[in-house]
């Protein structure tokens, strides 16, 4: 017997000697994360937090332009090469993404994400559930939508935030103020008038551009009223026909020449770091105007069917949404507003922004982010959108009848959409 026992224990010895080796080995998963400009930030701020509960994954970040990034996990779930394990997907390619097959439906086993909606922000989890009814992807930030504007602006036109944004009608009539005393346009595009108003009075489970059959929505008096708002506010003069994240629309914020933008809360971080830095103390955040509450974006973390490391990729995943200390990180370093509900309570959300004149603008996003419906997504959503924009285009331009050029809408929608 003894000459087995001996055989025995130099094996154990050699095992135990292996495994104290693994304990010092580099990580044996690669865990594969596609993103983009800022969202790109959060991943990074995760690495060191991640690495300290599971010190075996190595993450691998990979940032395109928001464009690019987009255009290349469109390409990749289309022909199932290069994909991440880890995909971030925006808002606004959220619908044509959930209804692609290609992603994992996080509602079934094994993620069972539905069993902790409850956390998140009512309407987030909504953004990222199909037409039937598969969670393509888990919500890691909100926007709640707001109206920041400049202050100093304001003042010297004499015009406060009350009667700013009593109705949409005192905000047209506050424009022509600010445009009379200082030159400044109300707003970079009257787009942005339709783009908010079209998600107003809606209700959960209603849809922006359709209703829960896929029947088009866009002739209804909600969108007739958002054309007429913004033909009201090109007529006015007070919009400066600029289109939101061009070259000329960084450019009017830095040189005084726009006096409100209505957005996410996040773009409160955008003002900060990069479009208008020198402007510190000038800005504020209001509520958007006439009692509307709607999000600007949202951003999500999806997981390809094709991926090998699923699992490493869902624990990366609820890391980056249901963990506190990584919704706080990730409001500190890039002003993404936590979708986790227990973030959004903690003391930080009271704290005053620099920035925004001390004011304690993130109480405000909180209170209107209790207050967004959760709407249903379409994947056919951005290409109502597109349809809708470019009809809005003829009647401001081209002074196209507002009902006309809704039933032509509608008409483009019949064509091009086929259930």
């Amino acid at each position: 017997m003894k000459s087995l026992v001996k055989p025995l224990l130099i094996t154990a010895a050699v095992v135990a000697a292996f495994g104290a080796q693994a304990q010092d080995a580099k990580p044996t998963i690669t865990l594969n994360v596609s993103s983009f400009p800022d969202l790109d930030r959060g991943v990074k701020a995760a690495i060191p937090l991640y690495k300290k509960l599971h010190p075996e994954v190595e993450i691998k970040l990979t940032s395109l332009a928001y464009a690019d990034h987009h255009t290349a996990m469109t390409t990749a779930l289309a022909t199932g090469a290069n994909l991440p394990d880890v995909m971030a997907v925006d808002n606004g390619f959220i619908g044509k993404f959930a209804e692609s097959g290609g992603l994992e439906d996080l509602s079934k086993p094994p993620f069972n994400a539905l069993a902790q909606r409850d956390k998140l922000a009512k309407f987030s989890v909504n953004q990222a559930t199909s037409g039937t009814g598969a969670l393509a992807a888990l919500p890691v930030d909100i926007g709640p939508g707001a109206l920041f504007y400049r202050k100093d602006l304001l003042d010297k036109a004499g015009v406060t935030e009350a009667e700013m944004t009593k109705s949409w009608d005192s905000y047209i009539a506050s424009g022509k103020k600010v445009k009379a005393a200082t030159g400044a346009y109300m707003l970079g595009n009257a787009l942005d008038i339709k783009d908010i108003y079209i998600r107003s009075g809606l209700k959960d489970g209603d849809g922006v551009y359709f209703d829960r059959k896929g029947n088009s929505l866009v002739t209804s008096p909600r969108f007739v009223k958002a054309f007429e708002l913004a033909k009201a506010a090109r007529t006015a003069g007070i919009d400066g026909k600029i289109n939101a994240w061009s070259n000329e629309w960084s450019e009017g914020f830095k040189r005084d020449k726009i006096a409100t933008q209505m957005m996410g809360g996040w773009l409160a971080g955008h003002l900060n770091n990069w479009l208008a830095p020198e402007q510190k103390g000038k800005w504020r955040s209001a509520q958007l105007p006439n009692g509307a509450y709607g999000f600007w974006g949202g951003s999500f973390y999806a997981i390809p069917k094709q991926t090998k490391n699923k699992q490493a990729a869902w624990d990366f995943i609820q890391f980056m949404t249901f963990n506190k200390e990584m919704q706080l990180t990730a409001l500190k370093s890039q002003d993404s507003f936590p979708v986790l509900l227990e973030a959004q309570t903690d003391p930080f959300i009271s704290q005053p922004m620099a920035y925004l004149g001390d004011q304690k603008a993130r109480e405000n996003w909180k209170a209107a982010a209790d207050r967004i419906p959760a709407i249903t997504i379409d994947k056919f959503d951005p290409v109502a959108e597109s349809v809708v924009n470019a009809e809005l285009d003829k009647v401001l331009e081209q002074n196209k009848d507002i009902k006309t050029a809704l039933a032509d809408a509608q008409a483009q929608l019949k064509r091009r959409v086929r259930r």
